[in-house]
């Protein structure tokens, strides 16, 4: 074990679970005394620092910062930090930046009147401003599922989105389809770039050359799903099925089928990517990639209380009732 040793490591070696670790680290007191020692000593024998280096006090708290809060999908993301955060014995505080720089000029002052043990920012840019102002104050964070990749030593927390597209791609080339529409997302997103890659290898891996005239561009919402797919739909050769990098186009792409006659899975196969929870009850239930959103969240407290080092979570094929044979 080196000085970069986690909490989990400390954990395992003293013999009790991260939330005890956490709540020494921490300064809880329902902890007992003979533990509390043993944690110390395990601590001290290793060297542990974690990265709460900007106060030498702990604040029993997470910041998690959004860009805004408006689907199911941040939603999704919190109850899997609340968890943790309740886990680990530190409250969560969530800020959503959607007022500009208002929102920004607050939360700065809050962060230099208090403390926090580390903040989160969810699915945002990993660059800019704000993550320049909050290294000033040295303030440890993570990046959950950010917008762009990260820079230097922050460490992130995301999906295996090439993984998922690619099997998303494979799932429709396997039932015989070869002419697959894509409703891609935003080109300056790495998750956009990751999936698109993932599209392009499963085509790749089969033999099969993908029709450029068959990639569209939304925004990850669904009045950009009815768009993109109905301008694919609308095609003199149209695609016989659609991947959607998200349930939100997904759906979209279901409209867009309805408003020309089609009928989903019969004459059109559609695949989405997140698994939120209302795409079990779309009309019909939608084949769609998983994403671990919970996980992710809770990844991410433990990634800011020094408990872990970030990762890559896998994602997972879910097959319902929209895909069907050529």
């Amino acid at each position: 074990m080196t000085e970069r040793a986690t909490m989990a490591e400390i954990a395992e070696a003293a013999g009790v679970s991260l939330a005890t670790v956490s709540k020494v680290w921490n300064g809880r007191s329902d902890v007992s005394d003979r533990t509390r020692q043993r944690v110390e000593e395990m601590l001290r024998l290793h060297g542990y620092r974690g990265r709460r280096h900007w106060n030498t006090e702990p604040a029993g708290t997470i910041d998690v910062i959004f860009t805004e809060i408006d689907c199911a999908w941040e939603g999704e993301h919190l109850r899997g930090i609340e968890a943790a955060g309740h886990e680990a014995g530190v409250r969560v505080v969530v800020s959503s930046l959607d007022r500009g720089d208002t929102a920004r000029r607050q939360l700065l002052q809050r962060l230099r009147a208090g403390r926090t043990d580390g903040a989160i920012l969810a699915t945002m840019s990993a660059a800019g401003p704000l993550v320049a102002a909050l290294n000033r104050l040295s303030v440890p964070l993570v990046a959950l599922d950010p917008v762009t990749r990260p820079a230097g030593d922050l460490l992130s927390v995301d999906a295996a989105n090439f993984d998922g597209a690619r099997a998303a791609t494979a799932h429709l080339l396997r039932l015989g389809h070869r002419r697959i529409g894509l409703v891609a997302g935003l080109d300056e997103l790495l998750c956009s770039r990751s999936r698109l890659d993932g599209f392009l290898a499963a085509h790749d891996e089969a033999g099969v050359a993908p029709d450029p005239r068959l990639i569209e561009h939304g925004e990850f919402d669904f009045p950009s799903g009815v768009v993109a797919g109905g301008r694919l739909l609308d095609r003199s050769s149209p695609p016989t099925a659609v991947f959607a990098m998200s349930d939100f186009m997904a759906i979209g792409v279901y409209e867009a089928a309805r408003l020309r006659g089609l009928s989903v899975p019969d004459q059109l196969s559609v695949v989405g990517f997140d698994d939120l929870p209302g795409s079990r009850w779309a009309s019909p239930p939608l084949t769609t990639v998983r994403q671990p959103l919970r996980e992710m969240g809770a990844l991410a407290v433990r990634t800011a209380l020094g408990l872990a080092d970030g990762g890559v979570l896998g994602t997972e094929l879910v097959v319902r009732e929209s895909t069907a044979p050529l």
